[in-house]
């Protein structure tokens, strides 16, 4: 059986490299300027830093130990958040109690920033990970929720109506129908909300903590050390993007009808 290989797009690669290259360049010329000393550090020695900091500690720990803070905060409150927004999602998309009872909370707690959460956090569960875990909890839930009340309306209408026509009943309708149409969506709510998980993680971090790279960030500009916080900024952007690529090839392993960004 022949193997189907994926042809690599070598022109999206090299315009994606000479981008980032670009930008390196420009950082660089923009730090040599007087006026952006103590400002703009140069992007040799941030790339210096950050390769520095694989073996020594930054506080506490190695800038392994601060992911491993950040992203076990993430992974907690991201996982409660998903199975939680799955759940009310369905329950306020699909039934029409569901949606009664819950929709006019769902209205009022989306529009609230996630960065408003932080100080009642703080009150009610003290300056511990319980307070993060119920912030990134709280802004990603109501992001996935969002994407199942979609996903669940975006069904077509006259799938619904030829499956009651046939008998079928709503359990039925709902697992063979509903589910499947609604699965593209939600997978979008998941990629969007573990984007929010890991911006939330860094607030929340930067507000009360003692590991994690939001505190890298914090403690550089508590020192004045340019380099430690533009390292910090870098390696929230790598780790962002590999989070979304992982979520990315779990959807196209997943929901290969319906890939988005090609």
């Amino acid at each position: 059986m022949a193997i189907k290989i994926k042809k690599i797009n070598f022109s999206k690669i090299f315009w994606g490299v000479l981008s980032i290259f670009l930008v390196f360049v420009i950082w660089y010329i923009g730090s040599q300027k007087p006026s952006m000393k103590g400002l703009l550090p140069n992007p040799i020695d941030v790339i210096k830093y950050i390769f520095w900091s694989n073996s020594n500690k930054i506080g506490k720990v190695n800038i392994w130990g601060h992911i491993y803070w950040s992203m076990t905060r993430v992974i907690t409150g991201y996982v409660l958040a998903c199975i939680v927004g799955i759940v009310l999602g369905f329950l306020t998309g699909w039934s029409k109690l569901g949606s009664a009872i819950i929709k006019p909370f769902y209205m009022v707690l989306r529009s609230i920033p996630s960065i408003a959460w932080i100080p009642l956090a703080i009150l009610w569960f003290g300056i511990g990970e319980q307070s993060k875990y119920f912030i990134i909890f709280i802004s990603t839930m109501l992001i996935v929720m969002t994407n199942v009340i979609d996903g669940v309306k975006d069904v077509d209408r006259d799938y619904l109506g030829v499956a009651r026509m046939l008998g079928t009943s709503e359990r039925k309708m709902f697992w063979n129908i509903v589910l499947p149409c609604a699965v593209p969506q939600i997978f979008n709510g998941l990629q969007v909300g573990l984007g929010a998980a890991w911006a939330t993680v860094i607030a929340a971090e930067m507000v009360r903590s003692s590991k994690g790279v939001g505190w890298i960030i914090l403690m550089g500009q508590t020192a004045m050390n340019m380099t430690q916080v533009f390292a910090g900024i870098i390696i929230i952007g790598l780790i962002g993007l590999t989070l979304a690529l992982l979520m990315r090839g779990l959807e196209a392993k997943l929901c290969a009808w319906n890939v988005r960004g090609k």
